[in-house]
């Protein structure tokens, strides 16, 4: 007969597995995909342990890795669609747009606006990561900035639409799985959301105006500039691709055909505009990326990207994290430690504390950002109820903490996304990523202040 694990034993587990990951990547330098396939095999061993049978544990790694299909199809043809935007123009010609435009000094700052205002138009990070964050990013090589503190700006202003968009699947998911309309969800989470903007805009502007630019090569942008226009034909017409998506994108057609649109628009632009690649090269592109050697390493490391290929590290990593959140919800390790959790609450503000931190304990263990969601949000909702606490501080608080932390995640499905496509691996970008690191912060100091927290709406009492 099975045996049910406890709190305490679900915790010392997960503690564990955590160690041994954290040990393997900050002081061993290994990269995750080991690690976590050793941390999967032993918890395969402890559930034979406890009775569960091979079967049981298969079919938690295979329910778990089915929740990513989707992910790593997105991932698969975001290598593609990068791979032919630099074979067809698109980035070389909006990097050429941006080195006109951008200063070093305020690159920062731009940077957290621009995504800001492409990610709330489209209400996708992986959007705007995989568009503007790849031209921003050639654009801080380009001119010396730090691609940490770059690419912390960029998933920064790229994750705030995933949260704030009413086009984000995820600030849909988490309104509608408690039961609150969208726009008063939207407004809610302003009391966390406009401090932490705040803060972080403060942040990188004071970065910027106070850098050590002697660094900045100024001198190689016209440079790169050149180089660009004698490898590329920088053209208006290598934008269609991206407006395109982008349409597509504020319209809310389906990432998957989205995506697609985007792949074949740009394929076309480059046969009719890129003479120099023939269409045995594009298709080669497609499945490798774009492999040129145009004299100069700034450019070459700019547009050498892409391809199916160039995602399959973070597709095969996503599967095994994936695989590993399957077996512990299987096990019922996950439950567990979200139960044993709500015991320990003892006013207001230790349910809005516990809600962020079982999100970021789902996110850490699954790496799935809607499990983060969907799990806290089922198992805390009752307790708002009984502590008189309104469901809107709920949704707000899966946001902060479920939606906002899988980028930070190395193996989570978003943080695998942004370190492949950005080129910056998460423990380099996530200390600068201070719009993620603050809000979950707030909204906890929100629930013991009682601050910006709504009690539960009480009904009028008809007149007699």
């Amino acid at each position: 007969m099975k045996k049910q694990l406890s709190f305490q034993q679900s915790f010392f587990i997960v503690l564990l597995i955590l160690s041994f990951i954290f040990v393997s990547l900050f002081l061993l330098k290994v990269e995750p995909h080991i690690p976590l396939v050793m941390s999967l095999i032993a918890l395969s061993i402890i559930g034979r342990m406890y009775q569960f049978r091979w079967k049981e544990i298969e079919h938690g790694i295979v329910e778990g890795i089915k929740l990513g299909i989707q992910p790593i199809m997105i991932l698969a043809l975001i290598g593609m669609l990068i791979a032919v935007w630099m074979a067809s123009g698109t980035i070389p010609t909006i990097l050429s747009i941006g080195f006109e435009w951008i200063s070093p000094t305020y690159f920062l700052i731009s940077s957290l606006f621009i995504t800001i205002i492409v990610s709330t138009f489209t209400g996708s990070t992986f959007t705007t990561v995989s568009t503007v964050g790849v031209a921003l990013m050639g654009i801080a090589t380009a001119v010396g900035i730090h691609p940490g503190l770059a690419a912390g700006a960029i998933v920064s202003g790229a994750a705030f639409g995933d949260k704030m968009s009413p086009l984000s699947d995820t600030t849909n998911f988490a309104s509608g799985i408690v039961g609150v309309k969208l726009f008063a969800h939207i407004r809610h989470m302003l009391w966390t959301t406009v401090p932490s903007l705040v803060i972080t805009a403060a942040i990188f502007l004071i970065i910027g105006l106070n850098a050590d630019r002697s660094n900045l090569r100024y001198e190689e942008i016209e440079t790169v500039k050149t180089v660009l226009a004698n490898q590329f034909h920088i053209s208006g017409w290598s934008l269609i691709s991206p407006l395109l998506v982008l349409l597509l994108s504020i319209k809310r057609a389906e990432v998957v055909p989205t995506l697609i649109a985007g792949i074949v628009s740009a394929f076309i632009t480059a046969l009719a505009i890129q003479p120099q690649f023939a269409l045995p090269d594009l298709l080669g592109m497609l499945q490798n990326g774009l492999k040129i050697d145009s004299g100069n390493d700034i450019v070459n490391g700019i547009v050498n990207r892409g391809g199916l290929q160039s995602m399959m590290w973070s597709i095969s990593l996503v599967m095994i994290a994936l695989g590993l959140g399957g077996v512990m919800r299987e096990l019922g390790i996950v439950q567990a430690l979200l139960d044993g959790l709500t015991k320990k609450i003892k006013r207001k503000g230790d349910v809005i504390f516990s809600t962020a931190m079982s999100s970021i304990g789902v996110n850490v263990i699954t790496g799935e950002q809607y499990l983060s969601i969907l799990l806290p949000g089922q198992t805390f909702q009752p307790l708002y109820k009984k502590w008189n606490l309104s469901s809107k501080n709920l949704s707000r608080t899966l946001e902060d903490a479920g939606t906002l932390v899988n980028p930070l995640i190395p193996w989570g499905v978003s943080g695998a996304f942004i370190a492949q496509t950005l080129g910056v691996p998460v423990v380099e970008y996530a200390p600068y990523a201070f719009f993620l690191l603050l809000c979950p912060i707030v909204s906890i100091v929100l629930g013991y202040s009682g601050l910006g927290v709504k009690q539960k709406d009480i009904p009028h009492k008809k007149a007699a």
